[in-house]
Parts: C-alpha cells; structure tokens; sequence
C-alpha cells in the first residue's frame, strides 16, 4: 500500500487534471438520468396488480387515469374545454356527458346513478385517461398542459396529478438540499478541524465522488426521486469519516517523517488499510436494501453502496493531492480545535460502567416496544403540502363528489352482458362504492348500444378485455380501502377468475403486505452480513454480539421514539433505516472495539484497556457523528416531502443516539463482558493480561 501512496504523491497533478475533466461526463450523465417519481411503479413486476397495469398499457394503450373536476361552468364551455384537452399530446380519452350523447339531450335522460357520476350542484367531473403510465414523462407533460388549459376553478385529482407535484417540489428544493448539508457539514468541520481550509477540500473531494456516483446512474436507467434527492447527502454523511481519517493519519505521520510527500504516502497507506475494511460494513449495509421484493430498496443500496465505493476511492486519490498541492494554504490557515478534547471520558464511563448497564437495561424494552408499534402511513399524498395542486383537487374531489380512489376493474371480453350486470349490481351494492363505470352502465335502458361512439367503446372494450371504472368513498391505504378491494376481487374472482383489479388503493395493499415482507427480510440479512464482517474481522463469537446488540439497541430507541411522540413514519423508512444506521454508524463500535482487542491482547489491565479504547476513539466518533448529523439534520427541518423530512430526520437522530450508545454502553459491555470475550476471541494474548 505504500508503493501505492507514493504514485498517487508523484501522479498529485494528473490526478486533479484527470478528476476534473471527470466531471463533465459525470455531468452530462447526471443529466441524462430519468428520475422516477412513482412510488407504486417498483412494486414486483409479476404481482397481478402490475400486470394488470402492463394489459392496461399494451392492449387498451393506456395505464393513467384522473378525474377533472370543473365547477360554475356551463355544458358548452364544459364541452369546449374537453374537447381543448382531447388534443394535448398523450391525453387518448376524456369521458364525459357528451361520451355518450348530444349535449342538447337533457342530462336527466340519463340513469340516475350515471348521472350522479357527472354532476353534483355546479360542478361536473370528466375522466380523463392517459396513453401512458402513471408516472411516465408523457404522461406528466400532459397534466402541466391540462392545468394550463384550464381556469381557476378547474380541479385535476388523482395519482398522476400528485407525481407531477411531487416532481415539481423536489427539482425545486433538491439543490437546497445539498446546500444546507454543505453549509452545516462546514459548520460541524469547523469545530473539530486546525485549518479553516481543510473542510472545503473535504467537501470539494466528497462532493466530486457525489458527481461521479450520480454521472454513472445513467448505466441503472433510472432512478427514483428519493435516491436523488438523499444520496448526495447522505453519501457526504456516510464518506465524510474516511477524509477525516486520511488528515489525521496525514498530521499523525509528519511527526515521523518530515518530509511531507513522504509522510501522505504512509498516510495513504495507513488510510486504505482501515477504510477499506470500515467501508465494508456500511456497503454491506447498502446491498443488504437489494433484497427488498420492493425494488425501491436495490434503487438505493445500488447507488448508495456505488457511493461508498467512489468515496473511498476519492478519498485516497483526489483530497491527498488537494492536500499537497494547496498545503501553503493550509498552513496559513491553522487554528486551534475549538472541539474540546473531552479528556477523562474514557476513565468516567469504566468507573460508571455499572450506572450504564442498568440505563441500557432500563431503555432497552420500552425501545423493543415503541419500535414495534410505531405507526407508519403509505398514502405518500398524505403528508404533501395541502397548497400543492394534486392535493387540493383530490380534497376537491372529496369534498364534492365524496369520492377518494378509482379502480380498474378488467374482466374477459367473452363475459356475457347478463352477467357483467349482475356483477356491476352487487360490486355497487358494496359498502363505500360510489359508481361502477363500463359500457353497460353507459348504455342502461334508455340509450341504444348502436350510438354510444366507437371511440368509447374501443376505449372500455376489445377482442380480449372489458375495463370497468370503479369510485369509491374510501382513501388509499385504509383498512376500509383494503377491505373493499378484497371484496372487489372476491366478487369480480367469482364471475371470471382471469379478472384484474387494477389502481393506486390496489397496489398500495400490495405495497403494504411486501414491504412488511421486506422489512424482516432486509433486517434479518443486514444484522446477518455485518455480524459474519465482525466476526471475521475481529475472529471473536462474542464481539458481533455485543457490537451488533449496541447499535440495534440505539436503532430500537431511534425507531421506537416516534411512538411516544405519536409521529406517523413513512413505510420505507421502517425498512431503510436500520440498515443505513447499523451499517454508517457500526464503524464507530468497530474503531473503539478494535483498540479495545489490541490493549487486552498487549496485556493491559481490563479496566485501562476499555478507557484507553474509550478515550482515544471519542473525538473521532463525536466528529463522525456530527458530521453525519450535520449532513441531514437541515434537510430534514427544510424539506416539504414528508417522505425526505422524515427519512433524514430519523437518520440524524439516528447517529447521535449511536455515537452515545458506542461512547457509553459499548465501553460498558466490554468490560461487563471481558472474561467471555478473551475466552471467544482468537488471538495472540499475552500471558500477563490482567482480568
């Protein structure tokens, strides 16, 4: 490894040359990237819900649907404004009165049921159904030209309509995001680091990996609007210990050697040697989210885990040549730590250590409990700001219509007419069902079949599928929802078991039963890998214990805060946010824990050998901690995306609640526990090792 320091010594210029001119692919990439903002779409691709979206797609040429609410407007102007919006680009159908007959007909011909379907008082909803996806590019270019379109007081609901917002809002506050990581990572930096310079090169390097890691998205395709907005910030949150690593190491050797090209080979060395294995359990952590079913998670453990890897490489490549080459600078720019030194920590908690142990016993189980009953919501519209468009028409929709989802019901073409009506019958005769929309109920007694227009026919019906529109009074995500669309599957089973539910409250149910799914899977498999990592790094049975046992003990008191504050998380962060806390935060167990082995293994007294362990590891984890806060704290106060504020507030929390639990149990454990670890562990002791 040191052969390998003095390349990147001598090659400082080309690097930085090479690093730059990097960017601007990187760039381009980032660019090129298509940023998905359809939460439902990374549902598993062979669920009969996704697949009745793909039918939707390829036999009907459609998979969007929202209702358009226009109020105080009269039948003309209602009827010119459709037929305006029939134009827009990816708009294929818009039903309305006039779908089924002449504007000059008297609503009143039509059946009641149908009627109430379009008109209540001065306002009268269309169904607008798209030629693309829910989410597709198309799709939201044509619900900004149809809000365009129309007036003031026309309303445009459903699930396309709140992607387009939540795209709208996340381009908008994404680069605030990164600005406040930056502003009080620099902060944090600040109060630990000699030079007033050195956190800005930290930055720019970390902040050249981060341009790296998204330019080199667009090999995935795509990539979600959540893994967009979080990785950069939480890539500066999880890479910024291994540039504080490098500079410490760098400082620690110039009192060997000198000669400052030589001391930053040896410090490259010494760096690569511990970052490499550091960096490992927070990749592992990342892989282990590419075992969800629920892709969402391989999303962002892909790019996060190809984060890590850049960051590291940067680290001993990029921000060693800054250092070099803007040394002077660094020098001129010295100052004292304004971080204390916090000494007599190490010799506090050992002395206390019993203190500790009944804190952590009396913690643990009201933690176990709160994490297992803290409430989480899968409605992502819930929670969005209440001025967004999408969410004042879908209240509008509530309001008015007293209807909150639409389902798409697709039955055989074969099913007979008699039977397509009795199921219509009961499916209405449903609890919360407001309208059952196919062209049965279209036609009713009073309107002949032969006038009900091709276009409409061909946008219900062809050679294989009919497609039944379904409004119901209950809100995505509810229990009553959910009951509703099992009672829609059993009934539409009976009559044609090929039969397909199809819309947001269906693949939401499916969201909530994989997740759940998900949520053991990715804990069992993340406490899995980093458990085999310690145990092979520290060849002990007992340290992976104790160590894994520590940081899960402070994710239960992360995770179960919540409950007692009576918050709602969102659904992914119950599954993501163990894992990205025990994988960025069990580097501050193992740096401590590592220093612990090698004093008890030099032969040092228990007690000393803990608070050595302890003192000597403190700053670093405080620094590390706070840097991690620093990064997503900001963002998680300023962000209107529920999903995000959430997501980055409990990390922040997560790696304070982690740096105490490592400075104050885990020293704790260590010497509760020192007879069974020495007896576990496998090494080299000496013989006067005191117990």
């Amino acid at each position: 490894m040191y052969t390998y320091g003095k390349k990147i010594v001598k090659f400082r210029i080309p690097i930085l040359i090479l690093s730059v001119l990097l960017l601007i692919p990187s760039a381009l990439g980032y660019l090129g990237t298509r940023v998905n903002y359809d939460i439902l779409s990374y549902l598993p691709e062979d669920i009969e819900t996704m697949r009745g979206q793909d039918i939707l797609v390829e036999e009907f040429g459609t998979g969007a649907f929202s209702m358009f609410i226009a109020e105080g407007m009269a039948p003309k102007d209602v009827q010119r404004l459709k037929e305006d919006i029939e134009q827009i680009a990816h708009v294929k159908k818009v039903i309305w009165y006039d779908s089924v007959m002449d504007i000059r007909v008297p609503m009143e011909l039509l059946p009641d049921e149908l009627y109430e379907v379009f008109n209540q008082g001065d306002a009268t909803l269309m169904a607008i159904i798209f030629d693309d996806t829910t989410s597709a590019d198309s799709t939201m270019d044509a619900i900004g030209a149809i809000r365009k379109a129309a007036d003031k007081n026309c309303f445009l609901s459903g699930m396309s309509a709140v992607v387009t917002d939540t795209k709208n809002l996340s381009e908008k506050e994404a680069p605030i995001y990164v600005c406040i990581a930056v502003i009080l990572s620099c902060i944090a930096l600040s109060l630990s680091m000699d030079s007033y310079l050195i956190p800005f090169l930290f930055l720019l390097s970390i902040g050249m990996a981060i341009v790296y890691n998204l330019g080199s998205n667009l090999m995935l395709g795509q990539i979600s609007y959540i893994t967009k907005a979080l990785s950069a910030v939480l890539q500066l949150g999880v890479t910024m210990d291994y540039s504080i690593f490098l500079w410490h190491s760098y400082k620690d050797q110039q009192r060997t050697f000198p000669d400052k090209q030589e001391a930053m080979a040896h410090a490259i060395a010494d760096t690569i040697t511990s970052v490499v294995g550091s960096s490992i359990t927070t990749v592992a952590g990342f892989i282990a989210l590419c075992f969800m079913s629920f892709t969402l998670g391989m999303d962002l453990g892909i790019v996060m885990a190809k984060g890590v890897v850049i960051g590291v490489a940067a680290c001993v490549t990029i921000l060693p040549s800054l250092i070099l080459v803007l040394d002077k600078a660094l020098e001129k720019t010295k100052h004292k730590a304004l971080l204390p030194d916090l000494k007599g920590t190490g010799k506090f908690v050992t002395k206390h250590y019993k203190i500790f142990i009944i804190l952590f016993l009396a913690v643990l189980f009201p933690a176990i409990y709160g994490y297992g009953h803290t409430a989480v919501y899968y409605n992502l519209d819930e929670t969005l700001p209440k001025t967004l468009p999408g969410i004042a028409a879908n209240e509008k929709l509530q309001a008015v219509f007293d209807m909150n989802a639409a389902h798409m019901l697709l039955v055989s073409a074969d099913m007979p007419a008699k039977e397509i009506q009795e199921m219509t019958d009961e499916i209405n005769s449903l609890e919360g069902i407001k309208w059952v929309l196919g062209l049965n109920s279209i036609k009713g007694p009073a309107i002949p079949g032969e006038i009900i227009p091709e276009a409409l026919s061909e946008t219900l019906e062809n050679d294989t599928w009919q497609l039944l529109l379904i409004g119901s009074q209950y809100k995505v995500a509810t229990d009553e929802v959910n009951m509703q669309c099992d009672r829609l599957n059993e009934i539409s089973k009976r009559y044609d078991p090929s039969s397909m539910l199809v819309g947001e409250a269906p693949c939401t149910k499916d969201l909530i039963r994989i997740t759940d799914q998900d949520f053991r899977t990715v804990s069992i498999v993340s406490i899995g890998v980093i458990f085999l990592i310690i145990l092979l790094v520290f060849k002990s049975l007992s340290l992976p214990c104790i160590l894994v046992a520590v940081i899960e003990t402070a994710i239960f008191i992360n995770m179960g805060i919540p409950f007692y504050t009576g918050t709602e998380i969102p659904f992914i962060a119950s599954v993501v946010i163990g894992t990205i806390q025990l994988g960025a935060t069990v580097d501050y167990a193992i740096l401590m824990t590592t220093k612990y082995k090698r004093n008890r293994f030099a032969g040092i007294e228990k007690k000393k050998a803990v608070a050595d362990a302890c003192q000597s590891s403190v700053k670093s984890i405080v620094v590390s901690a706070l840097s991690f806060f620093a990064a997503t704290f900001g963002v998680g106060l300023y962000s209107n995306i529920d999903m995000i504020s959430s997501l980055c507030t409990l990390m922040s929390r997560g790696a304070l609640i982690s740096m105490a639990a490592v400075i104050f149990i885990l020293p704790s454990m260590l010497t509760v526990f020192d007879g069974a670890i020495m007896k576990t562990t496998i090494g080299k002791k000496k013989e006067e090792a005191a117990l």
